[in-house]
């Protein structure tokens, strides 16, 4: 199982950090050990102290695929949730500065957070018309509407399974809205899609 994550494929979330529209869809990689499960309560780490949440729509892949063209990509996945990229902000602008790899700031232990429930796909009239929303302390912080993804899904799967062979039980993270912020001990960080709330994590 691999989780695989989209990076600036929102056009606020893009300038809110100071980069350009990209051209074509960037992704990276978290290993199996950053899954975080079940809202369980999100540790704030010791090596961080600029720890950001990123909400985000997720995908999982329902079957092997290679080189899927775009019309055909809606046929590898059947369910999707909300997740929460959790990002060393500080390490990953260290690093990047430096112009080196920023592994450590996104891939860490249970930086990738997933929803205990999945929606089957069939009770999704379009996937690009689906609304999401961050609340912090019952503020709400990042609001997701999928049509304004730079790359929509299916351009996600097409273009990421040209580099990587998705498998069954992957996870594809599409991307965060503006609106990310740090996070404190005693933060309460809530995700709703359409009207489920499916994300609910104390920070501790």
């Amino acid at each position: 199982m691999k989780i695989i994550c989209i990076g600036q494929n929102y056009r606020l979330h893009c300038l809110e950090l100071g980069h350009k529209i990209p051209e074509e869809p960037v992704f990276f990689m978290k290993p199996d050990t950053a899954l975080h499960r079940n809202n369980d309560p999100f540790y704030l780490p010791d090596f961080s102290r600029d720890l950001h949440y990123e909400m985000e729509l997720v995908v999982r892949i329902n079957r092997v695929g290679k080189c899927i063209e775009e019309r055909f990509a809606h046929r590898y996945y059947n369910e999707v949730g909300l997740g929460v990229d959790f990002t060393a902000r500080d390490i990953q602008h260290k690093q990047s500065a430096a112009g080196l790899p920023w592994e450590a700031a996104k891939s860490f232990d249970h930086s990738a957070a997933i929803s205990p429930e999945f929606i089957p796909i069939e009770q999704i009239e379009n996937i690009q018309s689906l609304r999401f929303k961050c609340n912090l302390n019952g503020q709400t912080v990042q609001n997701g509407d999928c049509s304004d993804m730079i790359f929509t899904v299916d351009k996600l799967i097409s273009y990421v399974s040209r580099f990587v062979t998705l498998k069954i039980g992957d996870l594809l993270f599409t991307g965060t809205p503006a609106g990310v912020g740090a996070l404190k001990v005693g933060d309460q960080l809530e995700g709703i899609l359409e009207d489920r709330k499916l994300i609910d994590i104390e920070i501790r």
